[in-house]
């Protein structure tokens, strides 16, 4: 999706300007190279998924290593356009990640993830900033956006990694939570930054007052979006018009934000995430369900192939080899930044949460991968900031570095870390618990076909009888496992029924505060056990 539109634009501003005979006559020429080019990229694509697979290294890292050799072929024709991936690619990014993001997901590890996108950022983005402009002598406006540049975290890489090898959910969920606020949180702050340029001046105050301006109204653009768009899906009983309207509701959200001067990128996080948990679970079909999470499972995949594949198009090997040292400090200031703002600040969260083990740590350190919008961001920057070209090589080169060299680690070190370590019991236990949720969800799915009436009702007790055997079996076995539990007291054991857990204490937290908030029950003893449930919480063993 948007790669014809992509390379379509691309090529529309080589088209000289003149008569519109002309101009009509030079674009229908581009139409067949247009095409030529798609194929050609389509074509490496596949080839690079191919080879990526057999040896076992991340797909992205592929594209941009397969991209570097045609910079001389296709550089003049295509390239990486900022604005195209601000305004079309970013949301469909954004908007993909967070209708999968189970909220009770993110509100268990909303502490860690707070960390590290909000003062983690700005901490890392301080230290690459000072060490820039100290270590390479350039004035603080372009010091400050390579910071913001390069604190921003793309982990598409790390996703990819954790899709072949399994680790904590809670881990995953910090990864994946960080770099949805992150997105947002680098845009609003390098906007900031381009204003003081523009300005020539910028207050504490006055920053501090655009900041909450900016986030605070994006987020309330998006969840009224979000919740308009609620009420038409329920009606919408096609699942092809259910998908145009999400694709409508992730650009257009973008775009009204940006238009009211507020974050359109967050205020497409937070629509996602109410689309994607209370639009979604309320469809009646779980094949509408499926089609939706299918297309934009496609639609991020595709987007993610063409921007991967077009760094390395637009990535000057011999540029970056002539400023290779400065590229090198660059690369060390980024490190560092990373390196204090994740073990200093997790350290500091045993005092108000769970400890994030040093483990996990050290792969937040490393999987701190640069991305398409760091070059988009790099690229963004106004013609008239002096300097200009060389901030896009140094970004360019450490974005290079990170894919490369970080892309081609972070397998092997997840690896041996040994992060997840699942018993054969748990292990089958976690089958039987997929087999019995299926069961459970096609049942779910049969109740709603024989009330409609497409299905007749000896027809639906015989499929509900064959599902409910294996539901019976599947409970009967975990209620033998967690006997066996209960008898040993296995530590090893612990996390898979832990997770139950800490969703049940979290709902029980939910619903108390709820009321509270209602005045249904008195604040002094709600406050003790609330205490009591984050206690417990603390006790769990990670997920």
């Amino acid at each position: 999706m948007g790669e014809a539109t992509m390379m379509g634009w691309i090529l529309a501003q080589q088209t000289p300007l003149g008569s519109s005979s002309a101009v009509e006559s030079q674009t229908a020429g581009t139409i067949p190279e247009l095409v030529i080019i798609s194929i050609v990229l389509l074509l490496i694509a596949t080839l690079v998924a191919l080879v990526t697979q057999r040896l076992r290294i991340p797909y992205v890292t592929g594209l941009v290593l397969a991209g570097l050799p045609i910079t001389d072929v296709l550089s003049r024709r295509v390239g990486l356009d900022p604005s195209l991936v601000l305004n079309l690619f970013l949301p469909i990014l954004i908007f993909e990640a967070s209708i999968n993001t189970d909220i009770s997901r993110l509100r268990s590890t909303f502490k860690p993830i707070a960390l590290l996108a909000a003062p983690g950022s700005i901490f890392s983005t301080a230290i690459i900033a000072v060490l820039v402009k100290f270590g390479l002598g350039i004035d603080w406006i372009p010091a400050a956006l390579i910071g913001i540049i390069l604190a921003n975290t793309d982990t598409v890489s790390m996703i990819a990694v954790f899709k072949e090898i399994r680790v904590p959910s809670r881990l995953s969920t910090i990864v994946e939570g960080e770099t949805l606020f992150n997105d947002a949180a680098a845009l609003v702050t390098f906007n900031l930054i381009l204003v003081i340029y523009a300005t020539g001046s910028l207050t504490f105050a006055q920053g501090v007052k655009e900041l909450l301006v900016v986030a605070l109204g994006g987020a309330v653009v998006g969840a009224i979006l979000g919740y308009l768009s609620l009420p038409i899906f329920v009606r919408l009983n096609d699942p092809l018009s259910s998908l145009l309207l999400t694709v409508a509701l992730a650009l257009g959200t973008f775009q009204i934000g940006q238009f009211l001067g507020v974050s359109g990128a967050v205020a497409v996080v937070i629509a996602g995430l109410i689309f994607g948990n209370l639009g979604l679970p309320g469809s009646s079909s779980a094949s509408d369900r499926i089609t939706l999470l299918s297309f934009w499972e496609y639609a991020g995949f595709t987007v993610n192939t063409f921007i991967f594949l077009l760094i390395g198009i637009e990535i000057n090997p011999l540029t970056l080899w002539r400023i290779l040292p400065a590229i090198l400090f660059v690369i060390v200031a980024y490190q560092l930044g990373r390196i204090l703002s994740v073990y200093l600040l997790l350290n500091g969260l045993r005092w108000f949460d769970r400890p994030i083990p040093l483990r996990w740590q050290h792969v937040l350190f490393l999987g701190n991968i640069k991305g398409s919008l760091s070059m988009a961001l790099a690229l963004s920057i106004p013609l008239s900031l002096p300097g200009r070209e060389n901030i896009i090589a140094l970004v360019f080169g450490a974005v290079l570095f990170s894919l490369v060299g970080q892309g081609l680690t972070l397998p092997w070190l997840v690896k041996r870390l040994k992060i997840s370590r699942v018993s054969d019991v748990m292990e089958q236990a976690g089958k039987l618990q997929i087999q019995l949720i299926a069961a459970k969800a096609a049942q779910d799915e049969l109740d709603s076909l024989l009330k409609s009436g497409v299905l007749p009702k000896a027809v639906y007790e015989e499929l509900w009888a064959s599902y409910q055997v294996r539901v019976a079996q599947s409970e009967r076995i975990l209620r033998d496992f967690y006997n066996q539990y209960r008898a040993n007291q296995l530590k090893s054991d612990r996390s898979g029924l832990d997770a139950i857990r800490r969703r049940l204490f979290l709902a029980e937290k939910g619903a108390v505060s709820d009321a509270l908030r209602k005045r249904i029950v008195p604040e002094d003893l709600v406050q003790p056990y609330i205490k009591d449930l984050d206690e417990k919480l603390l006790k769990l063993e990670d997920d």
